[in-house]
């Protein structure tokens, strides 16, 4: 199957959808986006204070977008948190990373509290290098991330690595225990239910055309409340007036039929621990439960003017690109089937930093840009809108320093465009380069792609 929303879909089905808004409404809190920011917000506003009306408007079902089609890596990354050391000091960053360090933990407890069975298998993240340029960034990621408390990562050399997972041509690797293995819509289904079940209105079918100060806008009428949340990621750009907010960048994924215990027994991957690489046009990988690999990584990065995939489909070019990093990775599957493919959007601030605000004087909020590593950073932002909308008085989390933070706007097309194509196209060429040239140097191509993602 190619779109489909996503594989994870696959055996459920999509859900039937709730109805939609049926006139105007008010609320205490007005939350756009039935994603994962959106319901654990919901989640956590009404477990702090039980009596608040809090509703959730979602244009199509809940898990439509990149909840429901992600890679289902449950980790501590971050995006933005060496601009944040830069801008705010290096312990004001480190106090982030414990904070979602922390998060995994606080995702899997609140799934078993909740009896959410989302196939949940903590095995940690595995990031490997399998030329010698990526070996020199490897070991430099792996000190840098030394450097920001994560003193329980591991280093590990060729033999190391394929004790854990037989990866072609791996010559080391990086690993975190704060990471784990889930199914991306199990886990957003039974949030959905969990928030339910706690008096939370949710409204699908019920697109928002336009966010004002307490006003949440649709075509069949519009919800009041002191707090309006905008938690919309990779589809913000479908708002009145947020078009270059945050870049709809394009991922795509594959998965395997099951593989046989022979194959297993030829790979390893025995921890399960979700796997990633150190090359520029990088890739994720896991391990699913029903036993195949469910690999991703970018096909066509952006589509003109900000528009996204229609349910998923995704360019035959693009699931054949991905067939062939699985094979390179690992060439005992290339007779396996690919059963799947599909694609979604996740959200890219001009500055590539994630962050989470709350304005008290307009009631509006909104939080994302992850950059593709929303998974857990959904329930670390959910959190601290939470403590931003109920008190004024600093938290430990609302004094983090990806709150309030500001960015400026996209370039307008065409450059839009032209910009994040010429952009992926020099990563993969710099890839191509460092494999071919066997060279301990990154591509000096990447490094200006870099600068001009301003990434750094």
């Amino acid at each position: 199957m190619n779109g489909g929303i996503s594989f994870w879909y696959a055996h459920d089905g999509l859900p039937d959808r709730r109805p939609p808004l049926s006139g105007d409404a008010d609320a205490d809190v007005v939350i756009v986006g039935g994603g994962y920011t959106g319901l654990w917000t919901a989640y956590y506003l009404k477990k702090a204070d039980p009596a608040l009306r809090v509703t959730v408007l979602e244009r199509s079902f809940c898990g439509y977008g990149a909840s429901g089609r992600n890679g289902g890596w449950l980790y501590n990354g971050i995006a933005g948190r060496d601009r944040y050391a830069k801008l705010h000091g290096h312990e004001a960053a480190v106090r982030l990373q414990r904070a979602m360090n922390a998060t995994v933990d606080e995702v899997i407890a609140v799934a078993a509290a909740e009896g959410i069975d989302a196939d949940l298998r903590r095995g940690g993240v595995l990031e490997v290098a399998r030329t010698p340029a990526q070996l020199a960034r490897l070991k430099s990621f792996h000190a840098h991330e030394l450097s920001y408390g994560e003193d329980d990562r591991e280093l590990y050399d060729a033999t190391e690595t394929a004790a854990r997972i037989r990866v072609a041509d791996a010559v080391g690797s990086s690993w975190t225990p704060h990471g784990a293995r889930v199914h991306p819509v199990k886990l957003v289904k039974g949030l959905a239910a969990a928030v339910e079940k706690l008096g939370v209105t949710i409204h699908e079918s019920t697109p928002v055309t336009e966010i004002r100060p307490r006003h949440a806008v649709t075509p069949y009428g519009t919800v009041r409340a002191p707090y309006v949340l905008r938690c919309t990621e990779g589809f913000t750009a479908g708002l009145k007036g947020q078009r270059r907010t945050w870049l709809p960048m394009n991922s795509s994924m594959i998965a395997t039929e099951p593989l046989t215990d022979d194959q297993w027994a030829a790979i390893g991957w025995e921890d399960r621990a979700t796997l990633g690489d150190m090359a520029h046009a990088y890739m994720y990988a896991q391990r699913t439960a029903d036993g195949r690999i469910a690999l991703g990584g970018r096909g066509v990065p952006y589509r003109f003017g900000s528009r996204t995939d229609n349910d998923g489909r995704t360019q035959p070019e693009t699931v054949e690109a991905l067939r062939r990093i699985l094979t390179a990775f690992f060439p005992s599957l290339a007779g396996v089937r690919v059963e799947h493919a599909w694609s979604g959007v996740l959200g890219v601030p001009r500055d590539w930093c994630a962050t989470v605000t709350v304005d008290r004087a307009s009631g509006l909020g909104w939080a994302g840009g992850y950059v593709g590593s929303g998974v857990a950073t959904a329930n670390l932002a959910a959190r601290t809108l939470r403590d931003l909308v109920l008190t004024d008085t600093p938290t430990d989390l609302t004094t983090l320093p990806w709150v309030a933070h500001k960015v400026r706007r996209w370039e307008p097309e065409p450059l839009r465009w032209l910009a994040v194509h010429t952009l992926y196209a020099t990563y993969r060429t710099a890839d191509h380069r460092e494999e071919s040239l066997r060279t301990t140097r990154t591509s000096h191509l990447a490094q200006a792609a870099n600068r001009l993602a301003g990434r750094h």
